[in-house]
């Protein structure tokens, strides 16, 4: 059934087009941009702040690393369920307060000399609650705020600016951090958190009053229909699956990566961040082409192309016979080129990946479906992180970057072989 609030179109060509147009979707990704850009530029305070300020051992480096996680894995599910029953946008507002005044609180405690361990510990649970509640309600709200057709258009014009975000914002939060110092930093981030709330609060959306729960019915109940739902679903499971074989490929690749090209390439450190610089115009680009892919060629041809591309970057950096010796031209070539890769098949596939999902799952269940797959993925990656070192201490870097290729490849097997290949956008009645 389609939203009051969101226009019709004729086509889902029309409806890509159209999408920037749209006033409720225009203040949605005004609001999710800005908060990007400032989440990325007060990134780096974090960690200088954690390594050279309080001087972090590395368990207590491990400790904040797990603390943004743990929310999500402890929370998720039940968080996904109040989704259902939440006001959405409401949320967003009021999290986006939530996190503006944790943030200046930071600011606080530094000028009062009275930032240590744990507080900044305590600081950093609340926010990584706050942005749970908020990535909750933020998937399930976007279909109510464009056409169900235009989310794969949707979510590559979000993926666009995150790219954008993620590559200039911790430059521009390095140069800041030394012009402005910390404290400043996180007062600016604050502010830009608080615009992004009275942006937010302007996004003119009708939600659904969600129907009352019957006698003995609670959110456990919520919570295990819409895991029956998400994995019963004859498009979704595989979509699960694939997505959670994925998450598993890509904490072990991510998890070594770095020390692979620093320590054992010896890469320096500032080709190091040419090569990631590679991987965000990679993904730029493959939110860019992701629309075009997955309407033309299908919204599971779109998923299986991101999926399979992914496979060759890392599967490369396996085998391919470089070493510290290759000269730097060759490795900033061969590693630079990986990460463009890695990126570009990113793009593509997330677009096509979450627009589908959110199209097919009717609205009372868009926050449980989401927060199914989300929190098992972030369960995976955990657990994905910590094999990682056990496979890179007993097998090398190499042999775990290619087990990574390999369970990248099995993830694109998963759509391959499944009904999922023939989904379309144009179709959300599965």
């Amino acid at each position: 059934m389609r939203d009051a609030a969101v226009p019709a179109d004729s086509g889902p060509a029309d409806r890509s087009r159209e999408v920037l147009g749209v006033p409720a979707f225009a203040f949605f990704w005004s609001a999710t941009t800005i908060r990007a850009f400032g989440s990325a530029i007060s990134g780096i305070a974090f960690q200088v702040l954690i390594v050279t300020v309080l001087h972090a051992t590395p368990i207590e480096i491990s400790i904040f690393s797990a603390l943004s996680v743990v929310p999500y894995v402890f929370l998720g599910l039940i968080v996904g369920a109040l989704m259902d029953r939440w006001r959405r946008q409401r949320t967003l507002m009021i999290t986006s307060i939530g996190r503006a005044v944790a943030l200046a609180s930071i600011t606080v405690l530094l000028l009062l000399n009275a930032l240590s361990f744990w507080s900044l510990a305590i600081v950093t649970v609340i926010l990584g609650v706050l942005v749970l509640f908020a990535d909750s309600a933020s998937q399930p709200l976007l279909p109510r705020i464009v056409p169900r057709n235009s989310l794969v258009m949707a979510n590559a014009r979000l993926g666009q600016s995150s790219t954008v975000a993620g590559t200039a914002g911790p430059a521009l939060g390095g140069a800041l951090l030394n012009l402005l110092g910390a404290p400043v930093l996180f007062l600016f981030d604050a502010v830009i958190t608080a615009v992004s709330a009275v942006l937010q609060s302007r996004i003119k959306v009708k939600e659904p009053k969600p129907e009352p729960r019957t006698d003995g019915h609670h959110i456990g109940h919520d919570i295990a229909e819409g895991m029956r739902y998400t994995y019963r679903h004859r498009m979704l499971r595989p979509l699960a699956l694939s997505v959670h074989t994925w998450f598993l490929g890509n904490s072990i690749v991510s998890t070594v990566f770095a020390v692979f090209v620093l320590r054992q390439l010896h890469l320096a450190a500032w080709a190091y961040g040419v090569t990631l610089a590679f991987g965000a115009v990679g993904g730029f680009l493959g939110a860019l082409i992701a629309p075009r892919v997955g309407y033309r060629l299908g919204a599971g041809w779109g998923i299986f192309i991101g999926r399979a591309l992914i496979v060759a970057p890392w599967l490369g950096l396996a085998i391919m016979p470089i070493n510290a010796g290759s000269g730097i031209v060759v490795l900033l070539v061969v590693v630079s080129g990986a990460q463009f890769l890695y990126g570009l098949a990113m793009g593509i596939e997330d677009a096509n990946d979450t627009g589908y999902r959110q199209a097919v799952a009717p609205d009372a269940l868009q926050g449980r479906m989401n927060s199914t797959i989300r929190t098992v993925n972030r369960v995976v990656f955990l657990l994905g992180a910590l094999l990682a070192g056990l496979l890179a201490t007993f097998l090398g870097y190499r042999l775990t970057i290619g087990i990574g290729a390999i369970i990248f490849a099995v993830a694109a097997l998963i759509v391959l072989a499944s009904p999922l290949r023939k989904a379309r956008h144009t179709d959300t009645s599965e």
